[in-house]
């Protein structure tokens, strides 16, 4: 970044000092229920399974038991759509805050999104978190013209007519995944919440959401980003990875003077080390696992510090 900026003319976010609204973030952490926190549990015993290899990766792997952990973190019925819908479930919550929102912002018709990258709508009439927030959202008292799911605009001229409708005010409550309403989409005008319902893969994604209302012509001078994790889930643990990324790639893309080193990260892919810590509920086993890389990292440092010096004596002979 220091070569690149001696021949290039770049600006990063932080030096342009652009009109946007202030942001608040409000995390919303949920207690899990009986039946989330016995799945949880199973997912242990089939990240040993697979960590002693008896099972084939074809059958099951530690990327598709780190992608049940996500459905089992947003709502149990992804996994079996026969469980009960239990007050208290981040969905829940999700659904009370919008409404809050929505009804504290009728006189301005303030607009909202909420991001979900699983369980998009379906047409084949089975469960979906989209239909189920919507159809909680109408019982509460929304009209339904004023819910609306991106996917539902599935041509340019419908998405330009749907934008239009949510800077206008007259859909207020329009619902997406990142890869459909982030790039792209221009509905800031009157946005006044952001709720991210789940934790998307990548740190750019997360970067994609928020600028969807942290954005020059929104007119409300403050705005607040929610963001709902349940406990004892893996979602703790996605929501750092991400934020850990993010902070790596903050390093680089900076006005300021970027750093000599900077610490890389893995895929957001739990290994069973980290399960087991998950499942446990003990954070001094979670400790244990972050100390251990911490200390295998000092190793290499030590042994790149000793090897340098060994250069340096070398070259002075």
């Amino acid at each position: 970044m220091a070569m690149f900026k001696d021949c290039a003319d770049i600006k990063t976010a932080d030096m342009l000092n652009l009109p946007t609204p202030e942001v608040e973030f409000i995390t919303e952490v949920v207690q899990p229920t009986e039946h989330q926190k016995a799945m949880v549990k199973e997912l242990s015993e089939r990240a040993k399974l697979v960590r002693d290899k008896k099972v084939t990766p074809e059958k099951d792997n530690m990327l598709r038991i780190t992608g049940d952990g996500r459905k089992i973190g947003l709502d149990q019925r992804l996994m079996n759509p026969l469980l009960p819908d239990e007050p208290g479930t981040k969905v829940n919550v999700c659904v009370d805050n919008v409404f809050k929102i929505w009804d504290e912002t009728t006189a301005d018709k303030s607009a909202q999104l909420v991001f979900c990258d699983t369980s998009t709508p379906k047409k084949d009439g089975s469960f979906s978190i989209y239909d189920d927030i919507r159809n909680k959202l109408i019982a509460k008292g929304i009209p339904k013209d004023e819910v609306a799911f991106i996917h539902e605009a599935d041509t340019e001229v419908k998405k330009k007519e749907l934008f239009a409708k949510v800077r206008k005010g007259q859909v207020r409550v329009l619902i997406g995944s990142t890869s459909k309403m982030g790039s792209g989409t221009n509905v800031q005008d009157k946005l006044i919440a952001l709720h991210d319902l789940d934790c998307p893969w990548r740190p750019s994604d997360l970067a994609q959401r928020l600028g969807r209302i942290e954005r020059q012509g929104n007119k409300n001078e403050k705005v607040k980003v929610f963001r709902y994790t349940t406990e004892g889930t893996f979602d703790a643990y996605l929501w750092q990875t991400v934020e850990n990324k993010q902070k790596y790639i903050a390093q680089i893309m900076t006005s300021k003077s970027p750093a000599r080193s900077c610490e890389d990260f893995d895929d957001v892919t739990l290994n069973y080390a980290e399960i087991k810590a998950l499942c446990a509920g003990n954070p001094l086993i979670k400790e244990k696992v972050e100390l251990d890389v911490a200390v295998t990292k000092l190793k290499s440092l030590k042994s790149h510090h000793v090897n340098e010096q060994y250069r340096l004596e070398d070259t002075r002979a």
